[in-house]
This record gives C-alpha cells, structure tokens and sequence, in this order.
C-alpha cells in the first residue's frame, strides 16, 4: 500500500536582505544559469569566438521573460490584462488594498518559446552566427531550463493535474487547501525535461556533424510540445474558460498552442527545405 504524498512546501526558499527569495525564481535562475554553461561550453568546443557568445544570454534572457509574460497575458488572460496594460510588463497587481508587488505570476511556455526564436533571429542578424547552429546549441541546453521551471512550478503548488484517486502518483497539494490527491504534471514535466536533456547530450557528442542542419533544435521542439501534448490531459486546465474549449474538441489551450510546435520540430528533425537553405552544410556546397 503506497502513502499518499503531502505537498505543503513553503514557497520562500529564503530570506537575503529581509526580502523572500522565492523557490519559483529560484529555479528559473538555476535554470538559466545551467543553460548558459552548457551554451558557452558548446560554443567553446565549436571555436566561435567568445565576443560572438557574450551577448548571447541577455538576448535568451529578454526573449524568454518577455514572450512567456506576454504569452500568458494575451493567451489566457487577455481581457484582463488589455485592461490592465501596465501589468502585463511589471511584477505588480492592482487588488483592493491598492498596487502590490507579486512578482511575474503568469508566465507561458509556448510564447517563451516564441519570445526565444525571435530573440534568436535578433541575436544572428547581429553577430552572424549561423542561424541553425545558434538554434541547435540553444536546444541542447533548453531542457536544463524547461526542467527547473517546471520543478519552480511544483514548488509553487501550481499548474496542477487532476485528481489521481487512489494512484500512488498522487499528490495532495495541501497549501492550496485541499485533501485529496492530484497526478504532479509539474513533475512528470520536470522529469521528461531532464531526460530529453541527456537524450540531446548523448546524441551531440556522437553526431556533432548534425549541429547546424535544425536536428537539435527540431529534437527539442518535437520531444518537449509532444509531452506536453499528452501530460496536459492529466492537468487542470489553467483558466475557467478553457473548460468550453475541452468541451467543445476536447483539447485545451496549451494543447492547441503546441501543434504547431510539434509540426516545426518535425520539419527540422527531418531536415526540411528551409533547414537545408539555413543551415550550414547548405552555404558550404
């Protein structure tokens, strides 16, 4: 007989100068960072020079916070936060005791993602580097972060799944003040995110050819938004709206935003007309 697991984490994972550090940022940090030593160490073993590098991870950074922040805003909660502009750009939050500084809550992996590539794009125009390879470096180190954030959510008691019944996967998630078990698709997310990590390592120190042609880049693309296709019918679907949706087609938003993602990973893991024109072994015949 399997006990049942009590999620009750506290939220702050610590104090630094009387402000509380929370577990969420925390993880985006680490997160981040990890992307950023497996990005240098790989354009480092590719000889591409290290002012070509450095402005690297603000363009990630910006690209990433913007398109997640404005991701959610306009794809889940748009009549909300149309109303209320200036909160879709600054950690705050208009409540009946007046502003309040609640840090960035609502960020989405989908217009993460879309924030990234345009970055990206930026990033090439003005350093040069080969598109393709910038995106199969960039989606060799994403799962380090797609991991922790998810790990930075379940810390959170959010994005939770639905109720599990007597499955011994189940979490009670008891800051949100409930007492019976829901599956942990934040962490089977996290999980299926660190593994794709070692899945794309592995497959880069015995193919390094294939960095440049999109193979990385539509590996990342297909793994993560094909998971997140299916583990999204084990969550709760993020706002009250969507359950129209689920009614409707029986898929909710994250689902349908994750389509197209998964059409592109496959173009690029096959090798597309485009991957070929962009990438690099194209430009060398």
């Amino acid at each position: 007989m399997f006990n049942l697991i009590t999620w009750a984490p506290n939220e702050i994972a610590f104090q630094l100068f009387g402000y509380g550090v929370r577990w969420y940022s925390l993880c985006w940090c680490i997160g981040l960072a990890l992307a950023y030593v497996v990005v240098m160490r790989l354009y480092k073993e590719q000889r591409i020079p290290d002012e070509k590098f450095e402005p690297l991870p603000l363009y990630c950074f910006v690209g990433i916070l913007l398109g997640a922040r404005l991701g959610h805003c306009l794809l889940y909660e748009p009549a909300y936060f149309l109303a209320h502009p200036l909160e879709m750009f600054l950690p705050i939050r208009q409540t009946a005791e007046g502003w309040r500084c609640t840090g960035y809550a609502g960020l989405a992996s989908h217009g993460g993602t879309a924030g990234l590539m345009l970055a990206l794009w930026l990033y090439v125009r003005r350093t040069k580097v080969n598109l393709m390879r910038v995106l199969d470096n960039i989606a060799i180190a994403t799962p380090t972060t797609a991991c922790f954030i998810r790990l930075g959510n379940l810390m959170n008691s959010e994005i939770v799944g639905k109720p599990s019944g007597d499955s011994p996967l189940g979490f009670i998630f008891a800051n949100n003040g409930e007492t019976f078990a829901r599956y942990p698709g934040q962490l089977f997310e996290a999980i299926a995110y660190a593994i794709l990590f070692f899945i794309g390592w592995a497959l880069y120190r015995k193919y390094k050819e294939k960095v440049g042609t999109g193979f990385f880049f539509g590996l990342c693309l297909t793994y993560i938004f094909t998971f997140r296709f299916f583990v999204e019918f084990l969550k709760e679907v993020q706002e009250p709206w969507e359950l129209q949706m689920v009614s409707a087609i029986g898929l909710n938003q994250g689902q349908m935003l994750s389509i197209p993602f998964v059409v592109i990973g496959i173009y690029c893991l096959v090798g597309g007309k485009w991957c070929r024109r962009l990438g690099e072994k194209r430009q060398q015949n």
